[in-house]
């Protein structure tokens, strides 16, 4: 499947893996950035980075009950970040919901933690940031108080504001241990976080929890709770639709078949990058943070080694 012209460009405007994981910003070496917001529901709005890499896409409730923020951005973004939801609202952030622990999404918690903000997030997230702490320009450090969750969740958690409900739900091992997806049922809206890389081959945090099956499993469930009109917000790349991301399952089911298939030769990695066997994929899904070589590496790793997935309770009802 050939995709639109307009996701190969945004892969060209997302920086270095560096950035990406570590949450640091190239700020002073980029050009003039900002948020575009667009409207996917009633009081629902994606807001997107423009002119550079800011960081995961946003979700933003606003009504008069309260307003709902979905992921922050990084530090260097914030003043900008705080325009953008100022241009939609004059109300603070009430509740600031986390989709997982990477800094490219959870940057500003310091910040809106410290000015009244209500973090909200999976428990395993919130015990990332006080066992593993943060990352800064110095390595490692322990997440300060405010940045940290004050109400987490198990299994789901929903809130009612705005007459647009919405349900956080936990999909175990999927991008990490703490992923959360995040669905606006009456406005057939979600919030995929990092389980749904638009057009992009995705990354899969093997260290932080993560897991090829668990991804595949997050975006099964994201696709049953869509339809032909349900508009999907990816943690990175454009405005997304079920036929979209049903194309990125099957992409990735496939991608797992094939690694599989040369795991069980007995090859090594060095001789399954050499055969290169996701070569089909390549030009349109390869990036610079995860190329067709990084991918077959994580797929690699995940896949030759024994699993027990009962490690993560998924707490499932």
């Amino acid at each position: 499947m050939k995709l639109p012209i307009k996701i190969k460009t945004i892969k060209k405007t997302i920086l270095s893996s560096a950035i990406l994981i570590s949450g640091i910003s190239l700020a002073k070496d980029e050009p003039k950035v900002s948020f575009a917001s667009t409207e996917v529901g009633k009081g629902i709005y994606m807001l997107a980075g423009e002119g550079g890499f800011t960081g995961g896409n946003l979700g933003l409730l606003v009504g008069t009950d309260g307003v709902v923020l979905i992921d922050d951005s990084m530090p260097p973004f914030l003043d900008i970040m705080t325009k953008a939801i100022k241009g939609l609202t004059d109300q603070p952030v009430d509740f600031l919901i986390n989709t997982h622990v990477h800094g490219d999404h959870t940057g500003n918690n310091e910040s809106l933690g410290a000015s009244g903000t209500h973090i909200v997030a999976h428990e395993n997230l919130r015990q990332h940031l006080i066992t593993k702490g943060v990352r800064t320009q110095a390595g490692m450090a322990p997440a300060p108080k405010s940045a940290l969750p004050v109400l987490t969740f198990s299994h789901e958690m929903s809130f009612h504001f705005n007459d647009q409900p919405a349900t956080a739900i936990h999909v175990p091992q999927a991008h990490t241990d703490g992923d959360a997806i995040i669905h606006f049922s009456k406005a057939n809206v979600i919030h995929a976080g990092d389980t749904f890389f638009n057009g992009l081959f995705p990354y899969i945090d093997i260290d932080s929890g993560g897991s090829v099956d668990g991804y595949i499993n997050a975006q099964i469930k994201m696709i049953s709770l869509s339809n032909d009109d349900t508009k999907i917000i990816p943690g990175h790349g454009p405005l997304s639709t079920k036929k979209e991301l049903q194309a990125a399952v099957d992409m990735l089911i496939d991608a797992k078949s094939l690694v599989t298939k040369q795991i069980k030769a007995g090859k090594t990695l060095e001789e399954v990058i050499a055969a290169n066997p996701l070569k089909k994929y390549h030009d349109d899904w390869n990036w610079n943070f995860i190329n067709t070589e990084r991918m077959t590496t994580q797929l690699y790793n995940d896949l030759s080694k024994p699993h027990s997935h009962g490690g993560q309770q998924s707490h499932s009802h």
